[in-house]
């Protein structure tokens, strides 16, 4: 698994090992070979010789693609095909690619929830550099005969996540208030909607496709129903007004909108202030995928509740404050 280090591979490795699956991780953060090294890399690729690889290893900053777009597309696009070339080497082996669903871009109302036929009209450079690495894979199946998986997983979350992400992000400034007395946080786009996956049904949904998605497909991760972020802020800060006594937490039902609840009397509300620095550039109003391929191939569904993956979240970030209350 290249990537394991960051917060998905976490994740992937926790699910895998648990699976009875054995795993070698490698990330450059624990001095792993960068994949910009193609001989580092297929060194590693033939030492390890897996049945699958999973490449989770990338940059995955969306607002930072736009200061540094090269550097992105070298390490998603170029990284991409250094690892593919590696694993041609070997035979029979199957690679799951994880892009994202930021390569679909600005999406026609009609044509949502988005299926894995719709064009790639990337915005930003992060999402051009996903575009060409999601291509690089089709073209290492249909050039190469390589048994290659494309995921394109819309937005996901889960205690790990790093603040530079939205909802991380939210929580991260509602735990700080707690902790701090304060009685407002920062936000930026209120408006967009989002497919909100936990990061734990998307690892599941990672191992599914390596056993039983077809080879040169791609499949959207998602649940094919939108929240907005205003939605989401709300909901954490309603769960940090409840405390900490479990009563903010959600059982196992299915994956969805989270409802709306009328905010309980004589508390203290901690505001939404609005600030414009934290706006993207292009930021895509709606995101939205249909999940039926996955769903069909492999018979994979979310089962995390968005209210019981929140309240994970502001839980992680309660709990790394309390350690360091300098974090980010």
């Amino acid at each position: 698994m290249t990537g394991a280090a960051g917060f998905v591979g976490g994740h992937l490795v926790e699910h895998l090992r648990a699976s009875g699956d054995d795993v070698t991780c490698t990330d450059r953060a624990d001095g792993g070979p960068d994949l910009l090294d193609p001989t580092g890399i297929r060194k590693l690729v033939v030492d390890a010789g897996p049945d699958v690889v999973y490449h989770l290893a990338g940059q995955a900053d969306v607002g930072g693609s736009w200061d540094s777009p090269v550097q992105t597309l070298r390490a998603n696009a170029e990284g991409t095909l250094n690892l593919l070339d590696a694993v041609r080497v070997l035979d029979g082996v199957r690679v799951v690619t994880v892009s994202s669903a930021d390569i679909y871009g600005v999406v026609d109302p009609d044509d949502l929830p988005t299926p894995e036929s719709a064009p790639l009209r990337p915005v930003s450079p992060y999402a051009a550099s996903k575009a060409a690495a999601d291509l690089l894979a089709l073209q290492a199946h249909l050039g190469h005969g390589l048994h290659v998986v494309r995921a394109r997983s819309f937005n996901h979350l889960g205690p790990g996540q790093s603040d530079r992400f939205v909802c991380s992000a939210l929580a991260s400034r509602i735990a700080a208030a707690e902790l701090a007395g304060g009685d407002s946080i920062r936000v930026g786009n209120l408006d967009a909607r989002r497919d909100f996956t936990d990061v734990r049904d998307v690892v599941r949904a990672y191992r599914c496709l390596a056993l039983l998605g077809r080879p040169g497909a791609a499949y959207n991760v998602c649940t094919g129903a939108t929240v907005s972020i205003r939605e989401v802020a709300e909901r954490l800060v309603e769960i940090a007004r409840r405390g900490r006594d479990g009563s903010g937490r959600a059982g196992p039902e299915r994956a969805g909108p989270v409802p709306t609840h009328p905010k309980p009397p004589g508390l203290n509300h901690i505001h939404l202030v609005e600030d414009p620095s934290l706006r993207r550039p292009v930021d895509v109003a709606v995101s939205c995928g249909d999940p039926k391929a996955i769903r069909s191939d492999t018979g994979w569904q979310p089962e995390l509740s968005l209210q019981r993956t929140l309240a994970d979240l502001l839980d992680y970030w309660r709990e790394r404050l309390r350690r360091d209350p300098e974090a980010d």
